[in-house]
């Protein structure tokens, strides 16, 4: 088993040269940073996750959880390391200075994240929930409650959580029965149960800060009923101290195929005289101040997806390079494994891949930067959008692409990899379900046709074309480069039409639209990695013509691109005929046709 190394060579790559370094440069609170300083953090960021986070993540996956009496215990050297993680700040890199994060930009917070979880993912998904949970009480919350929970949330002594799903209600949020009932003094007591809580309870943290959405009595029905209540575990005095318990407790905990160290909770809020609690921004507008917390979720969710990919590739790239088997069809002599040309191939899907989603995952927090920090509002505007649009595209392609990558992890150790003692197994089994969190792939699609293609009438998808457009006109420059633009060209003009295609569609038959809107998304998403690689064949060309760098490095890079454009980016063909073709053939199928 492997020891897990960050990707520090291509994080400084995509900083130094394909992030806007001048622009972030100029943003009000980060004038006076820059590479150096990212690339010292990232280097620790990596010291920290290779000794601390490593050695305790199949030892994690094997103990699992204990619960007894409602106390959920986390496996052996979690709360050690959860003391040093926050110790040392990794829990609050990018949250506001004035409850005491750093105030450090988004794009050094996603890189550390990455780093984080390609290392333990079931750990890190504690301070990830929290760091949710910090952003929908600053958006939403009184300037009381602010002050009451943020400082220790921020500090990581308290973790938080986020409380939607509910049994019979699944990913319809809006079909939910937990009660709110006002009380004298304005808070209000809460009695139901809350299903899938992850670190719902655990031993990590002094106290745990519940998010949770309810009903008034005699509120609309569906999602315009819904109210947002901060719960907690204990109740805080004025003066900062706990209190007694508050009347809510883990039932149990699931039983997963992975993240076996991360606890999912049933919850009970209210079984005895109701759960106190207090109410996060307005009545009935609960799910809008959620959403704040969902949609940073999902980038999270995304890097998931890149993580594990990269843990995943890191294993079968050490494992090729060690394991000697078969003979080189050319010389005739015995050979390590990544000498075979499938293996190579399968080596080479990972690989770009995972640099795809990564610089998508860093162009996203870029976007994000900007969008809160610039001056100006037109500026700051046309980030969001990007944002907005991007979002349910990387959450959704990273989380399914990783799927195929672990998968491939596994192919590369032949039958090894079936084998848990050789550990990759657990990177497929612990990202499965983050195709599920924060919605799943069907519905970052609907979202995404819906709400960015349809209603927003492709004006941000416009704006990522014209990025495409001065990107290819970058690559068609440079002749060394001529096979890159042609696919990369073509795939421009199919993502054009095929968006033009999908909004007609869902104009006149919705349901045929949403048919083969997953199609329609991987497709957008295998694109906009194309559009990255691009990205970084121009400049990886443009520093082995001056000579710069390391030419292996920046050879690879150009190499990979090249892989990913004739490889990866031909699989938007068949997407395209189904987005085109197949909408009528799911919705013509009746339920009579399901025949046992």
């Amino acid at each position: 088993m492997n020891s897990y190394k960050a990707p520090l060579n291509d994080l400084s790559f995509i900083f130094n040269h394909l992030l806007d370094q001048k622009q972030l440069a100029e943003l009000p609170g980060l004038e006076d940073l820059g590479v150096e300083l990212y690339e010292s953090v990232l280097d620790e960021a990596g010291k920290f996750a290779t000794n601390v986070l490593d050695p305790i993540n199949a030892s994690g996956d094997r103990e699992g959880l204990k619960i007894a009496d409602g106390v959920v215990t986390t496996p052996k050297g979690f709360k050690e390391a959860y003391q040093q993680y926050t110790q040392a700040g990794w829990n609050n890199i990018s949250l506001e200075p004035e409850f005491g994060g750093q105030g450090l930009p988004y794009i050094l917070s996603t890189a550390v994240n990455e780093i984080m979880m390609g290392a333990n993912k079931s750990f890190v998904m504690c301070s990830g929930l929290t760091i949710g949970a910090i952003e929908a009480i600053s958006h939403a919350a009184s300037a009381e409650l602010k002050q009451k929970y943020l400082p220790k949330l921020v500090s990581g002594e308290w973790g938080g959580t986020m409380n939607l799903t509910e049994p019979g209600a699944g990913s319809d949020v809006g079909a939910l029965k937990t009660k709110a009932i006002e009380q004298a003094d304005g808070s209000y007591r809460i009695h139901g149960q809350k299903i899938f809580i992850t670190f719902g309870e655990h031993d990590l943290t002094d106290n745990i800060i519940h998010l949770v959405l309810a009903r008034l009595p005699d509120v609309p029905a569906g999602v315009r009923g819904i109210s947002l209540f901060l719960v907690p575990k204990f109740l805080v005095n004025d003066d900062g101290s706990l209190g007694e318990r508050n009347d809510v407790r883990c039932v149990s905990i699931e039983h997963k195929l992975g993240i076996h160290a991360s606890p999912t909770c049933v919850m009970a809020y209210g079984d005895d005289e109701g759960a106190l609690g207090y109410l996060v921004g307005e009545k009935n507008k609960g799910l809008a101040a959620m959403f704040v917390m969902m949609n940073m979720a999902r980038l999270t969710v995304g890097m998931e997806g890149v993580a594990l990919t990269e843990r995943s590739y890191q294993a079968a790239l050490d494992y090729a390079r060690e394991r000697v088997q078969g003979a080189d069809v050319a010389t005739g002599q015995q050979v390590a494994i990544i000498e075979h040309a499938d293996v190579r191939r399968q080596l080479l899907s990972m690989k770009s891949n995972v640099e795809a989603m990564r610089a998508i995952s860093l162009f996203i927090a870029q976007a994000q930067d900007i969008s809160f920090r610039h001056p100006d509002a037109q500026v700051r505007a046309y980030n969001q959008g990007l944002v907005d649009l991007l979002i349910p595209v990387f959450k959704a392609w990273a989380t399914e692409t990783a799927l195929k990558t672990t998968t491939t992890g596994i192919q590369v150790h032949g039958g090894l990899g079936f084998i848990e003692e050789t550990g990759v197994a657990q990177y497929l089994r612990d990202a499965v379900i983050s195709v599920i969190y924060e919605g799943t792939t069907a519905i970052q699609a609907a979202d995404l046709v819906g709400r960015k293609i349809v209603k927003d009438q492709g004006k941000n998808l416009g704006v990522l074309l014209g990025l495409m457009k001065e990107t290819l006109a970058e690559v068609q420059a440079n002749a060394e480069l001529a096979d890159i633009a042609t696919e990369f060209g073509n795939a421009i003009e199919l993502l054009e039409s095929h968006s033009q295609l999908i909004a007609q569609q869902f104009m006149q038959s919705t349901k045929d639209a949403l048919s083969v809107s997953v199609p329609y998304l991987m497709l957008t998403g295998i694109v906009v990695g194309a559009w990255q690689h691009a990205k970084s064949a121009v400049k990886a060309a443009e520093l082995l013509a001056q000579a710069q760098g390391n030419a292996n490095f920046l050879k690879g890079k150009v190499q990979t691109a090249r892989f990913y454009h004739t490889m990866v980016l031909a699989e938007i063909y068949g997407l395209a005929h189904s987005v085109k073709h197949a909408g009528s053939a799911v919705t013509d199928f009746s339920n009579d046709y399901f025949v046992d």
